[in-house]
Parts: structure tokens; sequence; C-alpha cells
């Protein structure tokens, strides 16, 4: 199982690419959780995205490579 968090800055660009891959992707996310403070948003404060993985494990890597190809983000992940 993988975890992947995502920590995203406050760029509309950046949100949209991330949506894109995340659509492109969608057969492969089980859950996704937004976590943020409404206030820190409104501040331009970061934002997390927790996406638990399921599915072709194959497609996992791919998942994460096309994410860190985006500038301003940070990307963690947990596999258990």
């Amino acid at each position: 199982m993988w975890i992947l968090g995502i920590r995203v800055e406050n760029s509309p660009e950046e949100v949209r690419a991330i949506q894109e891959i995340l659509t492109k992707y969608g057969c492969s996310i089980r859950t996704r959780l937004g976590l943020h403070d409404p206030e820190d948003i409104e501040s331009g404060d970061s934002r997390l995205i927790l996406l638990q993985l399921t599915g072709n494990p194959e497609e996992f890597p791919k998942l994460e490579e096309e994410l860190m190809r985006i500038g301003g983000i940070q990307i963690r992940k947990m596999v258990f």
C-alpha cells in the first residue's frame, strides 16, 4: 500500500497541474484527503493532499514522477 503526501503552495498553476495529473490517475486513487486551514489559503500558505493508492502498483511510481515535475510542491510517501 502506498500513501502519498503532497504539500502544495497556493498557486493556481500548481493546483491546476496537480488536478490534471490526479484525474489522469484517478483509477489508482482509492482515497483523497485535502487538509488545509481556510485562513491559510487566504494568506497564501500551503495545503496538504493525502492519497491512498490502489490498483496496479506499476502505476504508482509514474504518478509520483509526474507530480514531482511540478514546481512548488513537496512529496513524501509511505509504503506498507
